[in-house]
């Protein structure tokens, strides 16, 4: 039996991964969740596996070196994944700080835990455990939107521009570092843009399908013409569950969506379907606001996931325009959980990222 021990469970792709190995693998695998419940972390996104007996869940904030280290001597984890990072570009640029100490130092306290459990004195690792470090394509930096031949691949240099992606660059160092001096047995992922069930309403698509719901304004930063690649997360979380089981220690895997869109482009096709499901007409492009932009705001992402296509018979399997409809109908479906981790503390940070920019709109068709 299989131990995973998951670090930010209780988050968007953390609380998927959770059900997709529990439904997968079922009483032939443990999962401990280690989740600090922060702002983005929600448990009732595992209410339906919080009574599994192959399911355990530990409050407690990877940053605390003591109390990783007892409770990695305690599981004894095979595979160790770390969702947990602080992971929005808009808080990093007004706290760097905390991304620092969540993404690096975190980090860097769950690999010494790993490192203390699994290290024989003669500096060798069992060969069936894992460290994945799951990482993102934002720590390349940024493409030209007039190449669209140019994509990220595992070699391409890191070359972040925001204090988001420079601590996630950084943790990428550290563990694989750690993997060079100490032979740890890792891997790091990059994943392109994902959405899907159970993402916090700060992230676009969420944000914009909860908007047209209360027909409030939908801010689009710039010109909109930023293109992202999207993953939907179910394809995701096959992919780390194969880099886990089957991948090559020490190596990087791209993990992407061939699902290039504008944000712009994104944005209008929420607004179509929510307007077609709900049959409300006042839900239109007239709702788009442009807003000003982000600072460093990269311009295109793109990644070309041919390594683990090849080495690990990993694709895509579902399309924007399946992805998008799945997701939409999953929002209309569970107002409840939407509303209820809209409330309070987010309600204030929404009026301080969108309410100063909001107040000096400019309407489509100007």
């Amino acid at each position: 039996m299989k131990t995973y021990l998951i670090t930010g469970g209780a988050g968007f792709i953390g609380s998927n991964f959770i059900r997709y190995v529990l439904e997968k693998y079922g009483d032939g695998v443990k999962v401990v969740n280690v989740d600090a419940l922060t702002y983005a972390g929600n448990l009732k996104s595992l209410q339906e596996v919080e009574n599994s007996p192959s399911y355990n869940f530990m409050h407690a904030n990877i940053c605390d070196r003591a109390e990783m280290r007892d409770l990695f001597k305690r599981v004894k984890p095979d595979y160790v994944v770390n969702f947990a990072a602080e992971s929005h570009v808009d808080r990093s640029i007004e706290t760097p700080a905390v991304f620092e100490e969540t993404n690096v130092g975190g980090t860097i306290s769950l690999l010494d835990a790993f490192r203390a459990v699994w290290e024989r004195e003669d500096g060798v690792y069992p060969n069936d455990v894992r460290f994945l470090q799951v990482g993102t394509d934002e720590v390349y930096g940024s493409l030209p939107l007039d190449d669209p031949g140019a994509f990220f691949r595992e070699d391409t240099p890191l070359c972040p521009h925001s204090p988001y992606s420079a601590s996630k660059a950084s943790a990428d160092m550290f563990v694989r570092a750690y993997g060079d001096t100490y032979g740890m047995p890792i891997n790091i992922t990059r994943c392109s843009n994902n959405y899907g069930p159970y993402q916090f309403p700060e992230k676009l698509i969420p944000l914009m399908i909860n908007n047209a719901l209360h027909r409030k304004q939908l801010p689009v930063y710039g010109d909109g013409l930023n293109v992202r690649d999207w993953l939907y997360v179910g394809d995701h979380c096959k992919a780390i569950d194969l880099v886990l089981r089957k991948g090559r220690p020490g190596e990087v895997y791209n993990i992407g969506g061939h699902n290039e869109r504008s944000n712009i482009d994104v944005v209008k096709t929420i607004v179509a379907e929510v307007r077609r499901w709900t049959a409300d007409d006042a839900i239109g492009d007239s709702l788009i606001t442009y807003v000003a932009d982000r600072k460093g705001h990269d311009r295109r992402y793109g990644i070309a996931p041919d390594k683990i296509e090849a080495e690990l018979g990993w694709h895509p399997e579902t399309s924007f325009a399946e992805g998008i409809v799945k997701t939409i109908r999953w929002y209309l479906d569970n107002r409840a959980w939407v509303e209820d981790v809209t409330s309070g503390a987010y309600q204030s940070y929404y009026q301080d990222m969108y309410g100063r920019r909001l107040s000096q709109t400019e309407e489509v068709g100007r």
